[in-house]
């Protein structure tokens, strides 16, 4: 073949291939995921689950798009919440506390939802085993309501003259009914009394809180109750200006001025549980991941908070401390 007839085929082939449309890699959409909770103390959850999702190469914003609903301890508004997320088509739900998954699954059919819960997920009707879930829900639990008992001795160990604490709770919620239940059992054993006060809705909790007299209580002691919990922040000022130490369930509030904090962090929680989210949006199905029991415990103590109510801190109780504000 002559060589000018060579580069003329030569020629037609490379133009009838710039002819050719360029097929680019059209990008992965980000992923949506619903993220509900009572506010509080949970947003810590929601910063932990955010950097978690971080570490595992889910960039927040970018990849994965958190779209979150902060019912400020308004329980009647999850239902809404849930639903509303799963008719945009969310790739899954993200429920943080008992009470906020148990009214998710409620209002919602399809959606897979990671919970991270305080409670026993198969109690709750939540899952049929930890082994096998068995459904589209499945998460991270942790038996809080198991340490009440603890929590009030270490008070009592803070304050040796401790005799009557206070407490809130609402009567329509489980774990808040077990709970004021195994309180009762733990004070009676350390001669503690309990200050019962039942609350259905933050309006009722706050007007309750505000009324507290001095003659009331000589510390406030936190119950398994996600509503109450939620307004952790107005407790710790509020209690500040009463001049009424404080016992939380979340070690991670004496970083905003609670005296003390013994359970779980509610931190590591949500970092746990976006390893159920990264699992989930690759392919596992919720049925198939065995639900987790987070069982590693802090203890939080705020000496600032200490010094302003008073109160000296014994080294026993420092020695055993997670984490100190100095």
């Amino acid at each position: 073949m002559p060589v000018n007839k060579k580069m003329f085929i030569s020629l037609l082939v490379v133009l009838g291939l710039a002819a050719v449309p360029v097929v680019q890699a059209q990008p992965q959409k980000p992923y949506r995921i619903g993220v509900i909770h009572e506010g509080g103390s949970y947003n810590s959850t929601v910063a932990g689950l955010t950097d978690g999702l971080r570490g595992l190469g889910l960039e927040p914003g970018k990849d994965v798009l958190l779209e979150i609903r902060d019912v400020q301890g308004n329980r009647a508004a999850v239902g809404d919440a849930a639903g509303g997320l799963e008719r945009t088509k969310v790739d899954l739900l993200c429920t943080i506390s008992t009470s906020v998954t148990i009214a998710a699954m409620g209002a919602t059919k399809e959606v897979p939802i990671i919970f991270d819960i305080g409670t026993d997920a198969v109690a709750d009707g939540l899952v049929e085993s930890p082994a096998r879930p068995g459904g589209r829900l499945t998460g991270v639990q942790s038996l809080s309501a198991d340490l009440i008992a603890k929590r009030l001795e270490i008070l009592k160990e803070i304050l040796p003259n401790l005799r009557r604490v206070v407490v809130f709770y609402d009567p329509n919620y489980a774990a808040g009914i077990q709970s004021i239940k195994l309180a009762r059992d733990a004070a009676r054993k350390l001669k503690i009394e309990i200050a019962e006060r039942t609350v259905a809705s933050v309006g009722e909790f706050k007007q309750a809180f505000t009324a507290l007299a001095p003659k009331d209580a000589d510390a406030f002691f936190t119950m398994s109750d996600a509503m109450v919990l939620s307004q952790s922040r107005f407790i710790i000022d509020s209690a500040r200006a009463k001049k009424l130490p404080t016992m939380f369930s979340d070690p991670g509030l004496v970083t905003q001025g609670a005296l003390v904090g013994f359970g779980v962090s509610r931190y590591e929680q949500g970092r746990l549980m976006a390893k159920y989210v990264q699992r989930v949006l690759t392919g596992a199905r919720p049925k198939d991941l065995p639900v987790e029991t987070f069982s590693r415990y802090e203890l939080g103590v705020n000496l600032q908070t200490a010094r302003a109510l008073g109160i000296t801190i014994p080294q026993s109780v420092l020695f055993r401390a997670d984490k100190v504000i100095e």
